[in-house]
């Protein structure tokens, strides 16, 4: 995984954790993989793995069962897409509403090009 200058490693490795539960790459109840074994798998430290998972334990997204590790929420899914779309519509459709604004565009000229960025990406 690269990092980005830009933000914090441990909120870079949640966004990773919530993106593999929204690929449904990590299922509901599932345990994920040790803290040790994903900051070797990623390259880090396992302290910031470890903040990671308080981060994302505060959020109830993930839970420790003490002795065995860390499971997903039953509603991670949720929780998750409710957070990613607020933050979404708070933090980055301003801009994009600016860009759209000043290029003239529409909604609909922008939605064959949604589409075929889903075709390309997640089939």
């Amino acid at each position: 995984m690269e990092f980005k200058d830009t933000q914090a490693i441990y909120i870079q490795i949640a966004d990773y954790i919530c993106e593999q539960i929204l690929l449904t790459k990590w299922q509901p109840e599932e345990r994920i993989p040790s803290v040790r074994e994903l900051a070797v798998s990623l390259e880090v430290n396992p302290n910031t793995v470890m903040r990671t998972c308080e981060l994302l334990q505060q959020q109830e997204i993930i839970y420790n069962k003490r002795g065995i590790g860390y499971f997903i929420s039953a509603d991670a899914m949720k929780k998750i897409k409710q957070f990613k779309k607020d933050t979404f519509i708070s933090n980055e459709l301003p801009s994009f509403f600016r860009s759209m604004y000043l290029l003239d565009l529409d909604l609909d000229e922008l939605k064959p090009h949604f589409e075929k960025f889903k075709k390309s990406n997640f089939n």
